[in-house]
Parts: structure tokens; C-alpha cells; sequence
């Protein structure tokens, strides 16, 4: 069952609507949906302000939008490694070097789905058990919050709760997790080829599942109700 975030939601002041990346066998459920054609080249981030109007994006092995999206998000060769070298190093400049980049690009990792469907927009709570992550939309207000959130249950000794590593906009939202079982967050969207299709003052912050329930679960013992948030909220409120 879906936790509610409507209580995290408010205390840390998040009005733009989480959106969860869905692996699902059928769209239905979905409705109503955007979809990308054969051979469209769009940056999936394109369709902010679609997710932001309640429209998911439905993405397929046939449809899915840029090259590097095709590759990490269903494992389709879209181009050579060295032709991609080539791209991010000598043409974008993204690596101080071909081997950094080359190395970079043998070891990172793509999604491989499990239904034909990649589904990104509006929470389904009837589709839970198709969620895979959940990202949320914020400022650096509440960036900061969620990250102290995600940081709530976490020893010293623990896996490192919270990583902001390097990739695209759309790897940042599944394929660079190691392991979706585990309760952890991304801090995403620092991807500059993507980012004009964001409002500039905006980051994401991409969970897992288990991740999501813990931040879920914070209460009333937690930092949401107590002093330093609250004078945060007054400062900016200008109180």
C-alpha cells in the first residue's frame, strides 16, 4: 500500500506534486498519458509542464525520446562507446579526459524494465507495486529538509543514505540506483543538458521505495515540528 506523503508534503511546504517512475504491463491505469513517437528525439523533461497538468509520460523500447535515454533506461545501443566518448568529452567537454569518460561509460549501469511500459508522472496508488522511485520537485528549502529526512535513520556505519552522482537527467531517476531495495535518495536534475526545462530554482530528489516510506513516517518527534524548521519557514515568510 502507497504510504501518504500529504503530511511530509506540507511541513517542508512542497506544493508541485511528486512523480513516480513506473515499470508497469499495462497503461490503462495511467490515463491520460503522452507519448513519445518513434524517431522523436525530446528530452523526456520536456514534458515538465505535462506531468505538472496530471499527464504521464509513457515511455517504450520504440519511443523513447533521446539516445542517452534509450540507452540507460532500456539498454538499447544507440551509439558506440567511442562515438559516445567522442560526444561528452571532445564535443561537451563533461570529463577531463577520454579514459575518465571511457572508464565512466564501461561501468555505469542501464535499466533493464521488466513490462514493455516506463510510465513517469503522477502518483498511482493502486499501481504501487510498479513504482520504482519517486522524485520530488523543490527548492533548496526543502531539498535541505528531505535531505535531513533521508539522513533521519542513518548511523555512521551505515550505506551513505543520500548520493548526487554524476549522469544524465534520466539516469539520475532509476538506473544509477544499485539497488532499488535499499532506502536511498539522488539528488538529480544536475544534469546541465537538461536543466532549461526545469524553473531554475529547482532540484529533484529521487527516492526508492523504501526510502519513500521512511520519509513517510517521520512524526512528530521528528524535525518537522520543531524549532529549526520552523524558524526557516518564518524567515522566508519574512516573520
Amino acid at each position: 500500500m502507497q504510504p501518504d506523503a500529504t503530511n511530509l508534503l506540507r511541513r517542508i511546504g512542497v506544493e508541485t506534486p511528486p512523480l513516480g517512475f513506473y515499470d508497469a504491463p499495462e497503461v490503462s491505469p495511467f490515463e491520460p498519458l503522452v507519448r513519445l513517437k518513434p524517431g522523436d528525439s525530446s528530452c523526456i523533461f520536456s514534458f515538465y509542464p505535462n506531468w505538472m497538468k496530471g499527464e504521464t509520460l509513457h515511455l517504450t523500447a520504440d519511443g523513447y525520446g533521446c539516445r542517452g535515454a534509450g540507452s540507460c533506461l532500456f539498454g538499447i545501443v544507440t551509439r558506440s562507446p567511442e562515438a559516445m566518448v567522442t560526444f561528452l568529452v571532445d564535443e561537451e567537454g563533461l570529463k577531463g579526459s577520454r579514459d575518465l569518460m571511457r572508464r565512466w561509460i564501461d561501468r555505469r549501469g542501464s535499466y533493464r524494465p521488466q513490462h514493455p511500459n516506463l510510465l513517469i508522472g503522477p502518483l498511482r496508488p493502486d499501481q504501487y507495486e510498479h513504482l520504482k522511485t519517486v522524485t520530488f520537485y523543490v527548492n533548496p528549502d526543502q531539498l535541505a529538509a528531505l535531505l535531513l529526512g533521508a539522513n533521519y535513520n542513518s548511523g555512521p556505519d551505515d550505506p551513505v543514505p543520500v548520493t548526487a552522482p554524476f549522469g544524465s537527467g534520466c539516469s539520475q531517476l532509476l538506473p544509477l540506483f544499485s539497488d532499488l531495495a535499499v532506502p536511498q535518495a539522488m539528488v538529480g536534475t544536475t544534469d546541465i543538458a537538461m536543466r532549461q526545462w526545469l524553473p531554475a530554482d529547482i532540484l529533484g530528489f529521487t527516492v526508492t521505495r523504501p526510502m519513500f516510506e521512511q520519509l513517510c513516517r517521520l512524526d512528530e518527534k521528528s524535525f518537522l515540528y520543531k524549532p529549526f524548521l520552523r524558524r526557516l519557514r518564518d524567515a522566508r515568510a519574512g516573520t
